[in-house]
């Protein structure tokens, strides 16, 4: 995403809405709920898994490692598999995750990550590619596919083109061709962002090898191929195509006249950016016929290339903060033009929405800045285009299992911490006593008396006459061995004392 246009963005008027060219047979809305296991490919418009069933990417951009923090942002204060089981939990199957070629510099290291209560403890002494191979890992435990984004060449910024005077185009080659190894054997890795929001001077079909993005992309993709044939090359837009000017990354128009072409076929997804006024101003806001008009604006940019048939589309980077009108029909807009996976399945656009992060200062994120809850309004939105996960797997680099095959246990400790006589609080601290980590965990109590718990948090509960047994929340389930977590609950009447609870680790 980029933080300020260079240069005033203008559009031609609003195309006519493209007819959208029928499959020959068109998926049911159900077709994606068995797909997504191994490596994917293309047909046409659509991205089909190994088995050639349909899937659909309805994920979220999760950023940190484009920084100078070398790694995903949030972890100086979460767990990382805390939040990889929230992202799951609230319905979003890709991380598309933004890297510089800093983190492939001998010796990276990542900064900012709490070790404090057992967080991230299996993060302690690792190197930024070492943390991106257990998030990789872990993802794919959690049934979530993983595309990288080589969002800018170094931590101090983003750039126009693919390549800059300290990175040149020889070393953004080699550093995508050490990823697509590193990764190769691990379907969770399902493909690589070549460059993210390629703008003026970049071109798109003028031949000029030191500007013309298409270029530069089929010498990137065919280099990433030669040694990791099975990846998706994820190709964005420019900014100016004849004149037309879009959002950097977003313009498309190019490809009818100069598509991609590569040595592996079926490989290609086109990817644009779009985003509201949060970010900056365009023409079409302004158009009386807003937001009527957009749906034309987009099939001109690139939304021609799904109905025509010709790749998929994926909508790499969207987002807003919500907070005037025009956004807010913006956004219900465009995941109308998305297609409801309801209705479509997996024969739709894909996307990844900007972002997970709530420290996006042009948009904010899903989490709000507690780094902890999550904005139900913004999140709402996406609903009808969110898909079903992918198959549990992971494998390679950095799989977080444990081969040797060791033991799951939690105890838990209940502490009062206030009784008023009619009311009590209480809080429990759950700890992984075992030997591996733990995915989820059960605390269980019986009263000797008449209590009940009027409320709780952190967990989820049922209760059964005295018996109350407390569920982790999403976030909060994964714990590394020797780690910890706390849930906290009222109730009444007070003087019941402590129970006698049990703890069951999975």
């Amino acid at each position: 995403m980029f933080r300020t246009l260079r240069r005033a963005l203008c559009a031609a008027a609003a195309a006519l809405l493209l007819p959208l060219i029928p499959l020959a047979t068109a998926p049911s809305a159900h077709a994606a709920e068995a797909g997504g296991a191994g490596y994917w490919h293309t047909s046409g418009r659509q991205i089909l898994d190994a088995s050639g069933q349909p899937v659909r990417v309805a994920g979220i951009n999760w950023f940190g490692f484009e920084t100078s923090n070398n790694v995903v942002h949030g972890l100086w204060s979460r767990d990382y598999k805390s939040m990889i089981d929230q992202i799951r939990s609230t319905g979003y199957n890709t991380l598309r995750i933004p890297f510089s070629d800093d983190i492939l510099k001998p010796g990276a290291l990542p900064a900012s990550i709490d070790f404090s209560a057992g967080k991230n403890a299996d993060l302690q002494g690792l190197t930024s590619l070492q943390v991106l191979d257990k998030i990789v890992g872990y993802a794919g435990q959690d049934g979530i596919k993983v595309i990288l984004d080589r969002h800018r060449p170094d931590g101090a910024g983003q750039s126009a083109l693919w390549y800059t005077s300290a990175v040149p185009e020889s070393t953004w080659i080699a550093n995508l061709k050490s990823l697509a190894s590193r990764y190769a054997g691990n379907p969770t890795v399902v493909g690589i962002d070549l460059h993210n929001e390629p703008h003026d001077p970049a071109c798109w079909g003028c031949g000029d090898t030191t500007k013309d993005w298409r270029l530069a992309a089929q010498r990137a993709g065919n280099a990433v191929l030669s040694v990791n044939p099975n990846l998706l090359i994820f190709v964005e837009g420019v900014q100016t195509f004849n004149g037309v000017s879009g959002w950097w990354g977003g313009n498309l128009m190019g490809v009818a006249q100069y598509p991609v072409q590569l040595d592996v076929p079926n490989r290609v997804v086109y990817s644009a950016h779009d985003y509201a006024t949060s970010v900056a101003q365009q023409s079409w806001f302004s158009d009386p016929a807003f937001p009527a008009n957009m749906p034309g604006i987009w099939d001109k940019y690139w939304g021609y290339i799904f109905k025509q048939n010709i790749a998929p589309v994926w909508v790499g980077e969207f987002g807003t903060t919500l907070q005037s009108t025009v956004d807010q029909k913006w956004l219900s807009a465009l995941v109308s033009y998305l297609r409801p996976t309801s209705t479509y399945g997996a024969d739709s656009f894909h996307w990844t929405f900007w972002s997970w992060n709530p420290n996006s200062g042009d948009t904010g994120g899903i989490l709000k800045d507690d780094w902890q809850t999550i904005d139900t309004v913004k999140d709402g939105y996406l609903t009808s285009v969110k898909a079903p996960g992918f198959p549990a797997g992971g494998g390679g680099p950095g799989d977080p299992g444990d081969p040797g095959g060791g033991t799951a246990a939690c105890t838990a400790a209940y502490t009062v911490s206030s009784d008023w006589g009619g009311g009590f609080n209480a809080d429990v601290k759950v700890t992984n006593t075992g030997s591996t980590a733990i995915g989820s965990w059960k605390v269980t109590w019986t009263w000797p008396g008449a209590q009940k718990v009027t409320s709780m948090w952190n967990a989820s509960y049922a209760q059964s006459g005295s018996t109350v047994t407390a569920t982790n929340a999403a976030h909060n389930g994964s714990l590394p061995a020797g780690g910890s977590a706390s849930f906290g609950f009222g109730g009444t009447p007070g003087g019941g004392g402590v129970p006698t609870v049990s703890c069951t680790a999975a």
